[in-house]
């Protein structure tokens, strides 16, 4: 599924296009999209009809719209908004799964487009993360209803489209409580609340009220393989596993290394390394292998021309020149150099 940098660039696409506008209607094109809605597409439909768009927030890899009452106006750009500072009642959540986007439609039909730069796309081998582009060439794919699976539409005629081929993420509107330590729920809130079902994610590396120290405490204390406690988004939110492998890449760590037998001084430089490499994607859009991935308007993220281990397998260690490898990783694949990232035997 998209890590931080992608879901936070669709997040801050939402905050710049959907805050402040009310949903006139929903409509479910597909009832998989809404299968976590306990009442299904008719409860949704009604629960957001006449709602405004009051933030449009995040935690870690998980994304969701705060809803203002029905009636309440809206503040655009304004996260301490109406219905903002003492916490909405209910939030739009969406989940992206592998393959999901949230695609903004404006009422003249404007959107951002580049035929040629979606051509490039379909092109590009897989493996050929060295691929460069043209600095004025905008990556956009072609606007499609093929897997629309629930379409807002708001009162101005503009409309918010969930598009989800493979069909993993979904929808709902969800009940809010109140945050564990009393800081904001997330990235682009003041409020102190979470939708119900991302209470139990832990903050990011990204948030600032984040306990850093505490972190590297509970991470020592896990006992497991670092790359799985990086993954854990119980314990810090937003990592992947394509970030986890350029994180233990920077850090010179094999994702085997026991986080208990990590000095603090180490389980910090791979924190930092993690936090460096995310803001790094973030500030050109994310990663983009193919067109699952793209922003609010269609755009595909640079990043993956920058990408020192993860999917280069065979290819150059960029630090000492040792082919990347690739193994197998709870059912996914784990990119590391065999020089620079040495496995420590029990």
């Amino acid at each position: 599924m998209p890590e931080l940098p992608e879901v936070e660039t669709v997040r801050a696409g939402l905050a710049g296009r959907v805050v402040g506008r009310r949903v006139a209607t929903a409509e479910v094109l597909h009832p998989r999209a809404v299968r976590r809605q306990p009442g299904g597409a008719a409860e949704l439909a009604a629960r957001v009809a006449g709602r405004t768009v009051t933030a449009a927030v995040r935690r870690g890899k998980y994304l969701w719209l705060n809803l203002g009452e029905p009636g309440e106006p809206g503040e655009p750009g304004e996260p301490g908004g109406p219905g903002e500072q003492d916490g909405p009642q209910e939030a739009l959540v969406a989940h992206l799964g592998m393959s999901g986007q949230l695609l903004v439609q404006e009422p003249d039909g404007s959107r951002r487009h580049d035929a040629d730069a979606a051509a490039f796309l379909a092109e590009v081998p897989r493996r050929d993360l060295t691929a460069t582009l043209p600095p004025t060439l905008v990556r956009t794919v072609p606007l499609s209803t093929a897997h629309l699976r629930v379409r807002l539409v708001f009162d101005d005629g503009g409309q918010l489209w969930f598009v989800d081929q493979r069909t993993f993420g979904h929808v709902m509107v969800a009940g809010t409580v109140p945050t564990a330590d009393g800081g904001p729920g997330g990235h682009g809130s003041a409020a102190p609340v979470l939708p119900v079902p991302v209470a139990h994610i832990a903050r990011d590396l990204l948030d600032p009220v984040l306990d850093r120290a505490a972190l590297v405490r509970r991470t020592r204390a896990r006992r497991t393989e670092v790359k799985r406690a990086l993954l854990d988004q119980t314990l810090v939110s937003g990592v992947g596993n394509i970030y986890a492998d350029e994180a233990l890449w920077r850090a010179r760590l094999h994702g085997s290394r026991p986080t208990d037998r990590l000095a603090p001084a180490r389980v910090r430089e791979l924190l930092d390394a993690a936090t460096d490499v995310m803001r790094e994607a973030l500030a050109v859009g994310g990663t983009s292998f193919d067109a699952l991935y793209v922003d609010v308007e269609g755009a595909a993220g640079y990043f993956a021309r920058s990408l020192n281990a993860y999917g280069r397998e065979g290819l150059p260690c960029p630090r000492c020149g040792r082919p990347i490898r690739r193994e197998q990783f709870m059912n996914r694949s784990s990119f590391s150099c065999p020089g620079c990232q040495r496995r420590v035997r029990a």
